[in-house]
Order: structure tokens, then C-alpha cells, then sequence
């Protein structure tokens, strides 16, 4: 007789704040790019506040068109859920297909590892003290979600994500923290266990620490969580925290993005605006909102139930 799989308490709201934390992803990533590469100044003084997904930036967006973040993002998810299990291959051959679709946007660290997939089928970037870029952490939702009831297990499995493009202590790192966020966002955590995660990292890489944020925001993945938190712990809702994120320009697209994550997983689906929900192709919606149910539902919280 087998046994049947049944669900966490609250497996509704789990549910619920988990497609929040993947539509956080896009939304974040629609906002900011409006935003990217631009000072607080020049911000101020073409938007005064952007607070509206209006499209256009460096990138000349339609509204509501999402960039790297969200499309690696959906490689990742596809590539879990697909195969039903954790492997690699799936996710770095999304990577692949999507590069070889000659994406609008995608940093150099990432083409460079995706590249050598391709040629090599290596799955391990080698070591790089310097190739500290943010593009490994703006992808690992998905991992938070399929990982969801064992932090032990996104530990390992976000780091193995990570350096299909980026093998660094401070990419590594960023991706295991962020994922702790999103993942006590949507069991419920009060935000002092958030806090104690961010806590966490800055006491075992000082460059992370919540005190002294000097305002930059740019692709290091130091200066992009520094954003994050910065405006993540000083606001009381989604829209103010993606909104001050983006609104600090650099490369807003991906802090708006990770903030949207784990402001997503913190304040669930009913608090995102749902004009910036409206914003996004209603296909996208779609794919994300089944992904994010299908990767909780794969996950240790509910198997273990």
C-alpha cells in the first residue's frame, strides 16, 4: 500500500507566497530595468519616484518586457520541474537554448560559463576570486522553492546552480542567503529571522554587513544584496521595498528582481500591485504562477508531510 502524500499546514498560504517570491522575480526585474544604469540623480530627474512599470531604459523595454533575471530564472524552474529531480543538465541546456536565442541582456560572466557548457559540457565554472558578479543569485528562487523545509539541502544545491557560470565565496554565498530569505518568507517567519540570516553573512563575509550601505548599487554581488537589504529592512511592504531598490539605479533590473523575491516570499501575491502583475505577459504569468506550485509541491516540506 503506498503512502499518501499530504500537506503542510498552511500548504495554501506556502503556495501562495511562493508564486509571490517568482512573480516578485519579474515584476522587480520589469521596474528596474527601466532604471538600469542610471544615478538616483538622473532618476529624480526624468521619474522624480518610478514607481510604474513604463518600459524603455538602456534596453528600449516594451512594458511589462522582463530581462536576464527573469529569463535564467524560468530556465531554472524549467529545468527542476521538467525532469522531476535535481539535475543539472536540464538547467544548464535552458541556458543554452536561451542564449542561443540572442537574448537582449546578459552579462559576461554568464555567457562566458553557458559558452563553455556548450563547447565543453562542463557544468563547474573553475574558481574566480574576481568574478563576483550577481548573476548566480538573481536566479536561485526556483532552488528556494524546490528546496523549501531543508536549508541544508539549498545550501548545497544553490551553490551548485550557481557556478554552472559563477564559482566565487561571495556569489556563493549570496545565493545560499538569499535563498534562506525567500525560503523563511514563505513559511511564515517573522522578519527578525530574516534579518538573522543577512546577519549571518555579514559576520562570515564582513563585506556583506547591514551598517555603513555607502548607496552603490552595482552588478558586484556585495553592492547588489547591500541594496537589497538596505531597502528590504527599512520598508514595511512589497511595493515600497522594490520601489526604493530600483529607484538607486545601477543594475536595477537585478536588484529589483532579488528584492522582489524575497519581498514577495515575506509579503505574499495580494500585496504585489496588481498593475504591475497586469503589466507582465499574461503567458508569463501563467508559467510562472504553475512553476512555483510545482516546485514547492516537489519540495522536502511537502514530502516529508
Amino acid at each position: 500500500m503506498t503512502s499518501e502524500r499530504k500537506s503542510p499546514p498552511d500548504a495554501a498560504g506556502i503556495v501562495d507566497r511562493a508564486r509571490a517570491a517568482l512573480f516578485g522575480v519579474a515584476v522587480g526585474d520589469a521596474l528596474g530595468a527601466t532604471t538600469e544604469f542610471m544615478t538616483p540623480a538622473q532618476i529624480r530627474d526624468r521619474y522624480g519616484v518610478l514607481r510604474e512599470i513604463v518600459g524603455g531604459g538602456w534596453l528600449k523595454l516594451s512594458p511589462g518586457e522582463v530581462t536576464d533575471d527573469t529569463e535564467m530564472t524560468l530556465c531554472v524552474a524549467r529545468g527542476i520541474v521538467r525532469s522531476g529531480r535535481w539535475d543539472l543538465g536540464p538547467i544548464a541546456d535552458g541556458f543554452a537554448r536561451w542564449l542561443s536565442g540572442s537574448p537582449a541582456d546578459v552579462g559576461a560572466t554568464c555567457r562566458r560559463g553557458i559558452e563553455e557548457y556548450r563547447e565543453k559540457g562542463r557544468l563547474e565554472a573553475p574558481l574566480d576570486e574576481r568574478g563576483a558578479g550577481n548573476g548566480a543569485v538573481m536566479r536561485v528562487a526556483p532552488v528556494a522553492l524546490y528546496t523549501l523545509g531543508s536549508e541544508e539541502l539549498l545550501s548545497r544545491l544553490a551553490v551548485e546552480q550557481a557556478r554552472i557560470t559563477h564559482h566565487n565565496p561571495l556569489s556563493d554565498a549570496a545565493c545560499v542567503l538569499v535563498g534562506k530569505m525567500i525560503q523563511r518568507g514563505i513559511l511564515g517567519a517573522p522578519p527578525r529571522d530574516l534579518r538573522a540570516a543577512a546577519e549571518e553573512l555579514g559576520a562570515r563575509h564582513p563585506e556583506f554587513r547591514l551598517e555603513g550601505y555607502d548607496g552603490n548599487s552595482s552588478a558586484f554581488v556585495v553592492d547588489t544584496l547591500r541594496t537589497v537589504f538596505d531597502a528590504f529592512f527599512s520598508t514595511e511592504g512589497f511595493e515600497e521595498c522594490v520601489v526604493k531598490t530600483v529607484n538607486r539605479g545601477g543594475d536595477a533590473d537585478t536588484t529589483g528582481s532579488i528584492a522582489g523575491a524575497i519581498a514577495g516570499a515575506r509579503y505574499g501575491i495580494d500585496a504585489i500591485p496588481k498593475r504591475w502583475l497586469q503589466a507582465l505577459d499574461p503567458n508569463l504569468r501563467e508559467e510562472l504562477s504553475g512553476l512555483a506550485e510545482k516546485l514547492v509541491r516537489m519540495s522536502p516540506l511537502f514530502s516529508k508531510t
